[in-house]
Parts: C-alpha cells; structure tokens; sequence
C-alpha cells in the first residue's frame, strides 16, 4: 500500500480537523507533511505534538514568531510564516496531496501553487474556483493536476457522475444537476425577522458544524451561491443546467439527472468526513469515522424553491457568474467583508446582499485575462465595499 504525504493548508478549521480525524484512521496509508493555520498558533502547536509534521506555517507571521517558540523542543517541525511559506509547502516534491481547505480568497494563491506543481488538490476552498474559473481550471489541464472537490454538494455530484465524464456532463448523457441546499437557520424567517439575526444565530447551523464564515454563507444561501459557480466550472456546465433544491434534512448532498430519466443521488449524514475521505483515497472507499446512516429515523425528505426575495444572494451569484470576467471576484470580495461587517457587529445581516449589490453596480467589469487582474480586482472590491458600508451605517 502507498502511502500518501499530505500538506493540510488551513488544518485548524473545521475541514482540516475533520481531514486529520481520517488521517488518524488511517496511519498506514497518510503521513502528514505539513499543517498550516491563520493565527491560532496553540491550536496548531497541539496539533503538531500529535501528527509530528516536517513543516508547520503561520499565514500572519507574528503567529509564526509564536509557533516557534512553542515548538521550541520539536526541532524536526521547521516552522515558516506567511504566504512564500503556505505556497511552499502546498508545490514542495515531499508532498503528493494538497487539502486546500484555507477560508476565502486568502486560500487562491496556495491552493493554485499545488495546482501548477501537478498535485492531487482536495478542493476545499470554493474560493479560490470563484475567483478565478477558467484561469484555475486551464493550470489545473496544464499541469496534470487531479483535481477532487471536498464540498459535499460537489463531492456528490462527483460521485453521481462516470468518472471520464466529469468535464463532459452532456457526453453522459447528463441533463440537470440538482445542487442540495439546507436552506439554513432562518430558512423560514420573515424578511422583518431576518434584520434582527444575531451573528450568534447566524453562526448556529441546525445540520453542520462549521467556521463562521461559511455558517453566514449558509444562512444567507451566499454558499449554495458560490457552490452554483463552482460547479460550473467543475463540471463544464451552465446555471441553466444547474437547479437548487433546498432540502432541509441535509442528507442527499445533490443529484444529477440523466436523460433516460434517472436520478442518481448520493446520501448520507451531513459529515464532511465523508467527502473527505472520498477525496483522500479516491478511488477506493475507507472507513472515514461516520456513523450510518439509518433512513428509517429520518423517515421523509422534503424539498422547495429557494426563495430569491428574502434570500438574494443567490441570485446575485448567477448573475455574477453570467456577467463573467472578474465580476465573480467583485461578488466573492463583497461578500467577505460583508459577513466580517456582519460579524463585527457592524452591519445588519439583511444588508450583506445590499452590499454586495451596490458593489457589483460599483466596480466595473474586466476581462479575467490574468490572475494579477483578479488579485487587483479582488483588492479593488473590497475598499468599494467597506466604501458602501460606510455609506449605509451613516
């Protein structure tokens, strides 16, 4: 048995947790190579104890400063700190797999550097494939890269799909993919009641555990937003072809129809450990922890429409995709600085979505010809946004 080396960038978060849980099941089969965090330096010093990585890297290289010297007496884990560090130990020869599990736009230039370097990159980080689509998905075919999605939406979809068809949904004979939503905490929440949500309440998802960014996604359906974006560019396909169900239940992760009538879907408990361990060892199967899944406690599903008027966010997502060029970067910047303003305090929830808007109508579109024009419109969204917020809170 081969046994993988695996640089986990983002390990302290819910996905690199849940990503070292599986590698703890399997000892024979993974080593880890490195672990990364933002700034939870004592968070990842523990995890270092246990799993003994040859490298450790702080995104915020004060954090770095404080990892080094609560690794003092682990001199086989050379700590590194800042983006050089991150890229580093996602391309380095040492390393055949690549969580790219880093939260926003913050994960794009590391995840890409495991792309060019040709590694097997478990997408984590809807992002980075946000950001930039086409341009991500041309160095993944240049490099040979092998490119797995972790989102369980995605992972789903994946599973549902012959494994030569992924770039070729219609060469299948695929005619719809069916993206799951959970519809979130406040799925039926007047418009008057979603002024008053608390970061607190947004934060608390009924189904996953999750960071707080990505739970705000969720309750905003800006998530299942971003996922319509990335699976198009997954899997070469269109909105049109893309239809969400809010599915309240969280146990059928997505489906995809064909064009003799079939379904195909894949289930399980809402556990991303599944997908995780799906894309680890792909493409055997391995105990990933997860309990079974017993249908008969479930007892029914449920399905509806997404509502675009309380919730617009998807909607904007579309259109964003649609307008192409670099307004997929503008929406996915917005967005980030909308839910820290949320998050902060600072912003009402209701207003992340007017935000978003006004910054999309604020920014003009380019061509993605480059990715420095995705990094310069990226930096741009941001200071438009904070400028509306700004505006708003007056």
């Amino acid at each position: 048995m081969v046994t993988r080396s695996i640089s986990v960038l983002g390990a302290t978060g819910s996905i690199g947790l849940s990503t070292l849980d599986v590698v703890r099941r399997h000892p024979d089969r993974f080593s880890v190579y490195a672990l990364t965090a933002s700034t939870r330096a004592e968070e990842l010093a523990a995890l270092c104890r246990e799993f003994r990585p040859k490298v450790a890297v702080m995104a915020d290289p004060e954090a770095a400063n404080v990892l080094s010297k609560l690794l003092v007496d682990l001199p086989e884990t050379r700590v590194l700190g800042g983006l050089e560090g991150l890229c580093e130990v996602a391309s380095t020869p040492d390393v055949d797999t690549v969580m790219a599990a880093i939260v926003g736009a913050a994960g794009l230039s590391p995840t890409l550097s495991a792309v060019r370097a040709g590694k097997r990159v478990l997408l984590a980080n809807k992002e980075a494939l946000v950001m930039s689509g086409k341009l991500f998905m041309d160095a993944v075919a240049e490099a040979g890269a092998e490119l797995l999605p972790i989102d369980s939406e995605h992972n789903a979809i994946f599973q549902c799909m012959p494994a030569d068809k992924v770039r070729d949904p219609a060469g299948a004979g695929i005619t719809r993919i069916l993206l799951t939503a959970s519809g979130g905490p406040f799925r039926e929440h007047s418009a008057e009641d979603l002024r008053s949500v608390t970061p607190a309440q947004a934060c608390a998802h009924p189904n996953w555990s999750m960071g707080q960014k990505i739970s705000v996604d969720s309750a905003t359906l800006m998530n299942k937003g971003l996922e319509l974006i990335e699976a198009c560019w997954l899997f070469n396909t269109t909105p049109q072809k893309v239809e969400v169900h809010v599915h309240p239940e969280s146990i059928i992760h997505s489906m995809v129809e064909y064009a003799d009538g079939s379904v195909l879907a894949q289930l399980g408990s809402p556990d991303m450990r599944t997908p995780i361990a799906n894309g680890m060892a792909w493409p055997e199967r391995i105990d990933a922890g997860v309990a079974p899944l017993d249908l008969f406690a479930i007892g029914r599903f449920h399905f509806e429409r997404p509502d675009l008027g309380r919730f617009p966010c998807l909607r904007l997502a579309a259109e964003a995709f649609e307008a192409g060029g670099t307004a997929p970067a503008v929406l996915n910047a917005a967005n980030e600085v909308a839910v820290a303003a949320f998050l902060e305090g600072s912003l009402c929830f209701s207003d992340i979505p007017v935000i978003i808007e006004r910054t999309l109508v604020a920014t003009a579109v380019e061509p993605a010809d480059s990715f420095d024009i995705i990094f310069a419109k990226d930096k741009e969204a941001r200071a438009r946004a904070r400028e509306q917020i700004g505006l708003l809170t007056v």
